[in-house]
């Protein structure tokens, strides 16, 4: 039985990973209340008390924005905590499992980014997770880390799909980006993907069967988020949500300026995760259809 120690337990990725992750391993999960990011001898003590085969840390300062003018706290938990896990990671000899972001990237880029690609991020959240990415590289042998992109799930409050849902249910006109384009990435897909990768670690010699270092995973497709809002509607519409809206305006980047700037095109490539896992991740649309049909369930 692997010991697992998950970080971020009840963020949105946290609390699909508490379930994936539970079939045939002894999980402690640690949300906020239990550990505090900023606090280095925390972190430490943590590892050191639980001994974990796996360290999983779905953990981040993702508040792109409010980042900007934060940027001291967007470190410490994007860069500074991660690089404190891959130390006593390496001490322990255990597997360091760390989710990133396509935000490292500028966006210039016009087929999907590789692995092998350079980063380039525009602002600060990208910026201290890539120097997360960078400490965890410098300071473990045994680690995975895993850019996503674009990430909804039936858990948590702010992701895209439940504040369009909200949205639409109050106002009969919206006006969403229409050129930024990506690949919209369901929760419960992306938390398979790492309990996969977490098994083979734990049944093989993953150094010399090739599953450590670095991943892209997103939901296969591209979209836009005017289009990714426009489907959103068409399958609620079609499963009953409550919704007012009428009409849905494509508007530019320039028109809707906000304090970090965000990459205009940040698909990731699927390649080398599929080669690993054995399966392409499952087109972005047939899993929002999925994550609506579960969310129709269980809404009050």
């Amino acid at each position: 039985m692997t010991r697992i120690l998950l970080v971020g337990a009840n963020g949105q990725l946290g609390q699909e990973l508490r379930h994936t992750l539970a079939s045939g391993n002894a999980v402690t999960a640690v949300g906020r209340a239990e550990l505090d990011l900023s606090n280095t001898d925390a972190i430490r003590q943590l590892i050191q008390t639980t001994a974990p085969d796996v360290i999983v840390n779905a953990a981040a300062y993702t508040a792109v924005d409010k980042a900007e003018t934060d940027e001291a706290m967007a470190k410490t938990v994007n860069a500074i905590a991660p690089t404190i896990m891959a130390e006593e990671s390496q001490k322990l000899g255990a597997t360091l499992v760390h989710v990133s972001t396509d935000y490292v990237f500028n966006g210039q880029k016009n087929t999907p980014y590789l692995e092998t690609d350079t980063p380039d991020p525009l602002g600060v959240y990208g910026r201290t997770k890539l120097m997360g990415e960078d400490g965890i590289r410098q300071s473990c042998d045994r680690s995975i880390i895993i850019r996503t992109a674009w990430v909804y799930g039936v858990q948590g409050k702010g992701n895209f799909v439940k504040t369009m849902l909200r949205l639409g249910a109050e106002r009969e006109e919206l006006r969403v980006v229409v050129d930024q384009v990506g690949s919209p990435t369901w929760t419960q897909d992306l938390a398979g993907a790492i309990a996969t990768l977490v098994q083979k670690v734990d049944m093989s010699d993953a150094a010399a069967e090739g599953i450590l270092g670095l991943y892209h995973y997103a939901n296969s497709g591209i979209t836009s988020w005017y289009d990714f809002a426009i489907a959103i509607f068409a399958e609620a519409e079609a499963l009953g949500f409550p919704l007012a809206i009428k009409q849905v305006m494509p508007i530019t980047t320039a028109e809707y300026p906000t304090p970090a700037q965000r990459p205009a095109y940040s698909s990731l490539s699927n390649r080398r995760i599929a080669e690993v896992i054995g399966e392409q991740p499952p087109h972005w649309r047939k899993s929002l259809q999925k994550m609506l049909a579960e969310l129709h369930t269980i809404r009050p």
